[in-house]
C-alpha cells in the first residue's frame, strides 16, 4: 500500500524546490508523475515556480469543489498509470479533498506527496493542513531560518513592506503588495507587539 506524505515548513524553506526535484527524479527514471495544485493559488498561473527560479507546468489545477479521487481516476483512464502524485500549496485544499488524496494513495496505490504550510500569518491552521496532520502516513518538516539566525516556525505577512497581523487568511504571495517572511516565534511576537503599539497610537490620535 502506498502512503500519503505531508511535507510542511515555513515560507522559503524550499517546498516547491523539493517538489520539483522529486518530480525530476521520477521522470529521470522513466516514471510517470502528475503535479497538481489548487486553483486558489494563482501564483505562477498553471506552473509551480520555486524561489530559485525553477518552474514546471502543472498537470492538474483543482477547484475547491472538485473530487480529486474522481479527477485522478479519469486522468488514469485517459493517460494510463501514475507512479507518483505531487501536490503543491496543499493547505488550500478542503478537508474532504485531503480525504480524497488519502483514498488515492490507499485505493489506487499511488504515493502522494503533499507540500504546504502548516499555519497562516496569524498562527491559525489551514483546513487542508490540519486534516493532513491527522491522517497522513508520514509527516516531515522542511526547515529554514529566521533572519535572526534562529529556526523559523511561523509566517509573517507584509503589505507594502510592513508586517500586518489582521486580514483574510488567504492572500497570495507577490500579489497586491503582499509578501511573506519566515520568522522564529520571538521575532514574530516582537513584530506583533510593534504592530499593536502603532495601532493603539493611531486610535489615540
Amino acid at each position: 500500500m502506498s502512503k500519503l506524505y505531508f511535507r510542511y515548513g515555513a515560507m522559503n524553506c524550499g517546498k516547491s524546490t523539493n517538489l520539483l526535484q522529486v518530480a525530476h527524479n521520477y521522470k529521470e527514471r522513466g516514471m510517470k508523475v502528475i503535479i497538481m495544485k489548487p486553483k486558489t493559488d494563482t501564483k505562477g498561473g498553471d506552473k509551480i515556480v520555486s524561489r530559485l527560479g525553477l518552474a514546471n507546468s502543472v498537470d492538474m489545477l483543482v477547484e475547491n469543489t472538485e473530487d480529486i479521487y474522481d479527477k485522478v481516476e479519469k486522468w488514469i483512464c485517459k493517460n494510463g498509470s501514475i507512479d507518483c502524485i505531487l501536490v503543491d500549496e496543499v493547505q488550500f485544499f478542503k478537508k474532504e479533498q485531503i480525504d480524497q488524496l488519502f483514498k488515492v494513495a490507499v485505493i489506487k496505490d499511488i504515493p502522494t506527496i503533499c507540500y504546504g504550510l502548516r499555519t497562516d500569518f496569524q498562527m491559525n491552521g489551514f483546513e487542508g493542513s490540519e486534516r493532513l496532520l491527522l491522517i497522513a502516513h508520514s509527516i516531515e518538516e522542511l526547515k529554514t531560518i529566521c533572519k535572526c539566525g534562529k529556526k523559523a516556525l511561523v509566517n509573517g505577512r507584509k503589505i507594502n513592506g510592513k508586517f500586518v497581523f489582521e486580514g483574510e487568511q488567504i492572500a497570495v504571495d507577490n500579489e497586491n503588495y503582499v509578501e511573506y517572511e519566515s520568522l522564529c516565534p520571538k521575532c514574530y511576537f516582537e513584530y506583533k507587539a510593534q504592530y499593536e503599539s502603532q495601532k493603539k497610537a493611531k486610535v489615540i490620535e
